[in-house]
Order: structure tokens, then C-alpha cells, then sequence
């Protein structure tokens, strides 16, 4: 793959490369090969409709886009053109002499899902990913015997980071299941192989009424297959707490929650070993610094898992490795999201007994009425 695109060049010097193809070992070819051959990966998203594909092209301006047969009319109507498939890049690659990379060249640009704003396309480096993988390899304990089951969209941090780069890190076994079945995910869970499993809270909900609608003797037979897995993993949305036990009660397990964004990978989860408490999203992860500060007078209310101001609710700050580079084409923006070398997240939390616990966006969730600050995820 990677030889394919260089097409005689000796490196494609952070041209981005957008791609559309299907999940599985093509998806994996076409991001490595890009990277492989010096250029940024731009994944797309297989949900998105023709407008909104051609809104993040024009942003991104690649050089190539790619896809397989299944999502080639779909791109052409998003006004693609110069549509290079896979299979015939595979085919026609050959040998080639790869560029070295550096730690600190662009990687992959990811668009934001827009909940404040239009998407922004967030620029991460090789370094910043090795960053977020190994911080989450190193909690989560990933090994080289792990199978994770992936159902998840390949167009956000989710997906791409914590499921597949962590499985192709530590040598593990990704096998992907398209589209979400939440019959076959129970299948999967009942055969005894699958070790690890991370979904959003709409997915857990979806298993739990599947199993609940179930024979008794298949309902027994799924719940002993999800008991023997190792880790599930809840994330880029809040559980409610009915979610989180309902599930321990099904399958055994406490759900561990985690929290992070497009910027910044993973900054916050439960303990892998420990104490997971149901509606927070735990300390710190390895290497990483997080605070919250006051975004009315900029004071330090908590560091860590340290509060200086208990009880008071503040902006989440990162600082770390893990951090992405900038916002593409948008320097005044990147500017602005940052503080002393901080992240501004946008997100309002709490630190209680040494757990953070999100309250939600700042500029949407966050009500002020008779000087109280009054979440709207935790009224719904």
C-alpha cells in the first residue's frame, strides 16, 4: 500500500490522504500504508452522507482519497474525484524504499463530532498517538493474549486509539463485526474467546434489551460466555447509572468508565484493579496531568486528584504527550484552546474523593440559576 502511493516518490512529506473503506484489514492497510509512506491519515466516516463527507474533503484537501468498491458511488457524490481503490494499490504496490519517520511528524487528522461548533479537524503526530496507546496499554493491562471484539465507528478516538491501535500495539487480536448485531456481539461474548470489549453506553443498552428479550436458556448461556471476559469498557458519552447495574447484574462486570476526547486521547479512567465507582471517570492515566480551573477567575480549584477548593466544579485542563498538535487550517482556534501549555477541554467536572466526575460542556450542559451551577446530564 504504502509503496503504491509513493509511486516512485521517496516520501509524501505529510500530503493527507483521506480514506473510505470497510472495517477490517483493508481499513488497517490503508491507514498504516499511508503512514508508512510519510503521509497523514484521514479516516471518514461510513455514516456520514454525501454533504457532510464533501464538507470534511474541502477542509482537509487531500491529495488522494481511497476506498474500496462499497463506498466508491457514495464518495463520487460527495464530489471525489481521482478515486484510488485499495485493492488495486495493493495489487500494483510492489517493493519500495520506505521513508523514515519521526516521532513528531503529522500523523492523522480526526474531525471533532461538532457538538459545540462545526468539526474541526484535530492534527495529531506519531508521537501524540504512541502517547494515548501506551497510557492505555499500560492501565488496561493489554497483552499479546487479548481478543477484542470491535463494533465501533472508525472515525473517532474511540474506535481508532483505544480499540484498534491498542490491539495492533500489544499484538493482540482485533476482530471486527459490521454492522452491530446485538445478537452476534452476545454470540461472540458466549464463545469463550473474546477477553476484552468497549462500546458506548447506547451499544450496552441496546445488548441489555437483546437479553432481555431472550429465552432464559440462551439468556444463561451469553451471561456465563461475557462473565469470562477480562474488561469492559464504557465511554464518549455518560452511563447512567441504571445502565452501569444492570449490566453487573447480566454479566458480572463493572463497566469501567473512562473519559477523553478527540484532542487529547484518553486522560481520565476507573482502575483497571480497584475501586470502579458507577457516574465518575476515575484519576489521571499514566503520564498524563489534568486539573480544574475556575474559567471565571482562573483559579486552580484541583490537581490531580488533589482538590484545593473541594466541592467546587471547574473547567478540565490536560497537559501531557498525549495532547494533539493543532487544529488543521485554524491557528487563531488552536491558540485560543490552550493555556500555559493546558488544554481547555470546554468539559465542567468534579473531583470527589479523589475520582473526577463530569457534569458535561461548559457552552451547552452547564445552567447557572440563583448562583448555582446546574448540570443538565445529571437532570437527565
Amino acid at each position: 500500500m504504502a509503496a503504491a502511493l509513493l509511486g516512485g516518490r521517496d516520501d509524501l512529506r505529510e500530503a493527507r490522504v483521506a480514506f473510505l473503506v470497510a472495517p477490517g484489514a483493508a481499513w488497517v492497510g490503508a491507514q498504516w500504508g499511508i503512514w508508512r509512506a510519510g503521509g497523514v491519515a484521514v479516516p471518514l466516516a461510513e455514516a456520514h452522507p454525501p454533504p457532510e463527507l464533501a464538507r470534511t474533503l474541502a477542509d482537509a484537501e487531500p491529495e488522494f482519497v481511497l476506498t474500496d468498491g462499497a463506498h466508491a458511488e457514495r464518495l463520487r457524490a460527495a464530489g471525489a474525484a481521482d478515486l484510488l481503490r485499495v485493492e488495486d494499490l495493493v495489487q500494483g504496490g510492489g517493493a519500495a524504499e520506505l521513508p523514515e519517520l519521526h516521532a513528531g511528524r503529522r500523523a492523522m487528522i480526526i474531525y471533532t463530532s461538532g457538538s459545540t461548533g462545526r468539526p474541526k479537524g484535530v492534527v495529531t503526530t506519531h508521537a501524540n498517538i504512541q502517547a494515548q496507546v501506551t497510557a492505555l496499554v499500560q492501565a488496561w493491562e493489554w497483552s499479546a493474549t487479548d481478543r477484542i471484539l470491535h463494533v465501533l465507528p472508525l472515525h473517532h478516538v474511540h474506535g481508532v486509539i483505544n480499540v484498534l491501535t491498542c490491539a495492533l500495539w500489544s499484538g493482540a487480536c482485533c476482530e471486527f463485526l459490521a454492522p452491530f448485531d446485538a445478537a452476534a456481539v452476545w454470540e461472540r461474548f458466549a464463545s469463550g474467546e473474546v477477553t476484552l470489549f468497549m462500546a458506548v453506553p447506547t451499544i450496552y443498552r441496546r445488548l441489555i434489551s437483546a437479553w432481555e428479550q431472550a429465552p432464559p436458556r440462551v439468556r444463561r448461556r451469553w451471561s456465563q460466555g461475557a462473565r469470562r471476559l477480562r474488561l469492559m469498557v464504557s465511554g464518549s458519552a455518560a452511563l447512567p447509572a441504571a445502565t452501569w447495574e444492570r449490566w453487573r447484574e447480566i454479566t458480572g462486570h463493572r463497566l469501567l468508565e473512562r473519559y477523553g476526547m478527540t484532542e487529547i486521547g484518553m486522560a481520565l479512567s476507573n482502575p483497571y484493579a480497584g475501586e470502579r465507582r458507577p457516574g465518575t471517570v476515575g484519576q489521571p492515566l499514566p503520564g498524563i496531568d489534568v486539573r480544574l480551573v475556575d474559567p471565571d477567575s482562573g483559579r486552580v480549584l484541583a490537581e490531580g486528584v488533589e482538590a484545593l477548593e473541594p466541592g467546587e466544579s471547574g473547567e478540565i485542563h490536560v497537559r501531557g504527550e498525549t495532547v494533539f498538535l493543532e487544529y488543521w487550517n485554524r491557528p487563531e482556534e488552536t491558540a485560543a484552546a490552550f493555556e500555559d501549555g493546558w488544554f481547555r477541554t470546554g468539559d465542567e467536572a468534579l473531583l470527589e474523593r479523589g475520582y473526577y466526575r463530569i457534569l458535561g460542556r461548559q457552552s451547552v450542559d452547564i445552567l447557572k440559576s440563583g448562583g448555582y451551577k446546574i448540570s443538565a446530564v445529571e437532570i437527565e
